[in-house]
């Protein structure tokens, strides 16, 4: 039985079904739940005219806020305590870095997140922070991929 859930959102169709799953787990089980977002910096390894990261940098900040506000009163509908927190990435802490850290601080005993599933070329190219979660933490996590609410009976019935 889980008492702390941990799950990284980010705004994608996949994070929301993450969240909804870790929302299903902490109502039936009664944990504390934290949606954890983080505002990723990328690092500008040139020079172009007229380029200003913080309107970006600014932009997540704003995205973090609203998911906030979403998921909290989610949490509250539901009620299931617990608050949304924000880390936020570096060229020193790469996104997966600070989730860890992030479930390491909150003494979190499952991470949830979602997955896009990528394969190939795509994957190799773009990377898996879910992947790199999973390679690397100390607590068990939960994937929940982006098809999960396409496939048939994907929608199980909450009392079953």
């Amino acid at each position: 039985m889980y008492k702390r859930i941990l799950v990284a959102v980010d705004g994608s169709n996949t994070s929301r079904r993450a969240f909804e799953s870790a929302l299903n787990l902490a109502s039936s089980m009664g944990a504390v739940l934290q949606p954890f977002y983080v505002v990723e910096n990328t690092p500008m390894y040139f020079e172009a005219p007229g380029y200003d990261p913080s309107i970006l940098r600014n932009r997540m900040i704003e995205q973090g806020k609203e998911l906030g506000a979403e998921f909290t009163q989610a949490m509250r509908e539901r009620g299931v305590s617990g608050e949304v927190a924000v880390g936020e990435a570096s060229s020193l802490d790469d996104v997966s870095t600070v989730v860890l850290k992030g479930a390491a601080a909150f003494n979190a005993d499952l991470l949830v997140m979602g997955t896009h599933g990528r394969r190939g070329v795509q994957r190799l190219f773009l990377g898996s922070v879910a992947e790199r979660c999973v390679r690397q933490a100390a607590l068990p996590v939960l994937l929940v991929p982006s098809a999960a609410s396409q496939e048939p009976g994907a929608q199980a019935d909450a009392s079953a």
